[in-house]
This record gives C-alpha cells, structure tokens and sequence, in this order.
C-alpha cells in the first residue's frame, strides 16, 4: 500500500529505455523499470496511451517499480516515427490509430521479454489507461499469458459497429467471454469515454459470464482521474483507486 515501507528497508530501482522485438518481430524502443535488492518480482506491461508513449507513463512505470513491480511500458507508436511524445500522438492519430492486432503482438512481446528476466516470479500484468485501458481488456482476453488486468477508464470497449475503423475492427466487448485472468477496473462516474452506461453494460456482461472482475466508480471524477498534470486530476479518487490497484496486484501477481 501507499507509504507502508518499513523505514529501515533497502529501496532502489533502475530505469533505462531498451528495444525489444515486438510486432512482426521488428525491434521496437521500450521503457523498463524494474526494482534492485530483489530475488524475484512480479511483472507489468504498461500499455500507452493516446497521449503517447510519454513522460506521464515513464514516471507511471516508475511509481510500480517503487511497489515492486518490474515494468515494460512498450512504444506502440514505433511505426509512425520518431519525434516528441505529442508529435507522435498526433501522426498515429492522423494515420488512424494503431491497429489492435499489432498493439497486441507488442503486448505479448513485452510479456515474453518480462517472462524471460531471470528475476522474474513467472507472473506478468497489463495495465493501461484510456486507450490502454482499453487494450488491456483486449490483451486480458486475446494474448496468453496475462495473469490480472487493471483497465483504467479505458473508452471503447463498449463500441457499436458504427464505430467500428479499419484499426479497430471489433469491439473488445465481444471478446468478454475469454477474460482469462481477473480484472479490474477504475472509472469516473462524470467520464464519457467510458460513460457511465457503457460500464454498466460491460459489467453486466462481464457478471453474465461468471468472470473474476471488480469495479470502482467514483462520484465527482471523469477522465484520467490521475493524471496530475492535468485538471483532470482528483486527489481522493486517484489515491483511493491507486490503493486498490497496489492491492489487487499484491494479490495476483506476488
């Protein structure tokens, strides 16, 4: 949990960005994060958001690491180019986005690479938020190997096929009936990208299916409950909710 280290305990961490193989097995940059004074560690892939493979997720990798977690944030933009994170969003954004199947294959990319570490404890994580969060579901139901999922307020996953683009050709809904690993999910109740309707039917589903989830709503927040850089930020949501998610993976991956 939050500020529960014994004060006497041996911190330290390294960070660095790596290439790895990812889709097609073309090599991709990556931001790795992983705990020092550690035998073995559980493992998370951060997926980006749309904001880009930015500064906001380098620092997110870190905040883990600090938990425990070693990290692999992927850039899934790669195929677009090179240039500062916001330059990058918006190339992607222009082409149409990322295609799903190949932000997958770098999902499973980084959870070999992680798997592979010979400080590994043999459990790996998604987490993602906004888009990632919706390509977490994705990942949590399509890519092996995926043992818990944290999806925050990941828009689309609900989509009605008039929505539906080249690069997202189905909705990870429909997916549902393969969750394979036990989710979670942080939303805002003022959000509109997941709205509050849209979590209330993939919940639903989710229940119909018999599936391991858990989801916390919160009152007064909407999009990006935290990201402090932002005005989106809320302070007891994001701390309540990132409490809950330092929980739910001290549960199912160490």
């Amino acid at each position: 949990m939050w500020n529960s280290f014994k004060t006497d305990a041996y911190a330290g961490q390294i960070a660095e960005t790596v290439v790895i193989p990812g889709r097609r097995n073309v090599p991709i940059h990556a931001y790795w994060s992983r705990p020092l004074g550690v035998e073995k560690a559980p493992s998370l892939v951060l997926i980006p958001h749309m904001p880009g493979w930015d500064e906001w997720c380098r620092e997110a990798a870190r905040r883990f690491t600090e938990h425990g977690c070693a990290v692999l944030c992927p850039n899934i933009y790669e195929e677009v180019g090179h240039g500062t994170p916001p330059e990058v969003a918006r190339r992607s954004m222009e082409q149409g986005g990322v295609p799903d199947s190949d932000v997958m294959d770098d999902v499973a990319a980084s959870l070999r690479f992680l798997k592979a570490q010979p400080t590994s404890n043999g459990k790996a994580g998604v987490i993602g938020m906004c888009s990632g969060g919706r390509h977490t579901f994705l990942a949590a139901c399509t890519v092996p190997g995926v043992d818990a999922a944290v999806d925050c307020w990941g828009g689309g996953v609900v989509c009605p096929p008039d929505k539906l683009t080249p690069a997202r050709p189905v909705a990870p809904i429909d997916y549902a009936e393969n969750l394979q690993c036990p989710l979670l999910g942080i939303f805002g109740n003022e959000d509109r990208s997941p709205a509050p309707e849209e979590v209330d039917t993939l919940e639903a589903r989710l229940r119909e299916l018999g599936k391991d989830y858990e989801f916390h709503r919160y009152d007064g927040a909407g999009h990006g409950i935290w990201y402090y850089h932002t005005p989106m930020y809320r302070q007891g949501p994001a701390m309540d909710s990132f409490d809950k998610t330092l929980a739910f993976l001290d549960r199912h991956l160490k």
